[in-house]
């Protein structure tokens, strides 16, 4: 994983003549070469660490102190403007064209929302998901692309101000929306499930994802136990990729923590 990171920045860091990929991308590499040390060697806060390592990089470092609106409509307006930057970049890396490798890791490891909604009480899901309401994550994908590209077309001026404090509102109404949601469906990952856009982009590569949680279905037993801890509801206890809420694991492993038959691996 390290290697796979490094190969990326300095990757970038040439084509681009920036030094700052060739940080960036060695620093992410480097935390989550460390969350899968201590994930091997037993440690609970693996991913955790991870986490938080990554997701108050982004949020604080990049969001903050650098203005940089790494959230879906930075995305929009950096792809509108025709540059390969930041977001452009880390979308692709992380969001469209990694998932490939790693599937939803980013929802598990990185993602600075998640970050602050895995603190709360519901990390096992308390109530049957609602997946109907999976439907407005589109309605949320459709919303920022309309927003962003309103400002292009009225020709605003100021627009990386604007996107700045777009990253702050909308950090906001996530954070907001993400507790609200928890507590109403008793569940951390509800926003996840039903809201984020993001997941609009994750989800179809992470059908083809590389790393995933294999079932070895001669050894399971139908227990169950690793359905009800699952936090997104993936029907792990199947090693077909067509298996119910395939593409929404964040690759947590609590469902191989809790197998009595070393069926997941």
């Amino acid at each position: 994983m390290f290697l796979l990171f490094e190969g990326v920045a300095v990757t970038l860091w040439l084509t681009k003549s920036n030094l700052f990929y060739l940080f960036n991308f060695s620093y992410i590499g480097s935390c989550l070469s460390v969350g899968l040390a201590l994930f091997t060697a037993g440690k609970r806060y693996a991913r955790q660490f991870v986490q938080l390592a990554v997701g108050l990089y982004m949020l604080v470092y990049l969001g903050l102190m650098s203005q940089e609106n790494m959230q879906i409509e930075g995305f929009w307006y950096y792809l509108f403007s025709g540059v390969f930057e930041a977001a452009t970049i880390h979308y692709a890396v992380a969001k469209i064209f990694g998932p490939l490798l790693f599937g939803r890791g980013w929802c598990g490891y990185a993602c600075w929302t998640a970050m602050v909604l895995d603190l709360l009480p519901f990390k096992v899901p308390q109530k049957p998901r609602k997946e109907k309401l999976g439907t407005l994550r589109y309605v949320m994908f459709a919303l920022s692309f309309a927003l962003v590209s309103a400002l292009f077309l009225m020709k605003f001026s100021n627009l990386e101000r604007i996107m700045f404090w777009l990253f702050l509102i909308g950090n906001i109404l996530y954070y907001a929306g993400g507790i609200a949601l928890a507590f109403i469906f008793k569940d951390n990952r509800a926003f996840c499930k039903y809201l984020c856009p993001i997941t609009v982009f994750l989800k179809p590569m992470s059908y083809f994802s590389l790393l995933r949680v294999h079932c070895d279905e001669s050894k399971c037993v139908q227990c169950g136990k690793c359905l009800k801890v699952c936090p997104m509801n993936v029907e792990v206890n199947k090693e077909s990729r067509k298996r119910k809420n395939a593409t929404e694991c964040i690759l947590c492993y609590a469902c191989t923590k809790v197998c009595p038959k070393k069926a997941l691996h």
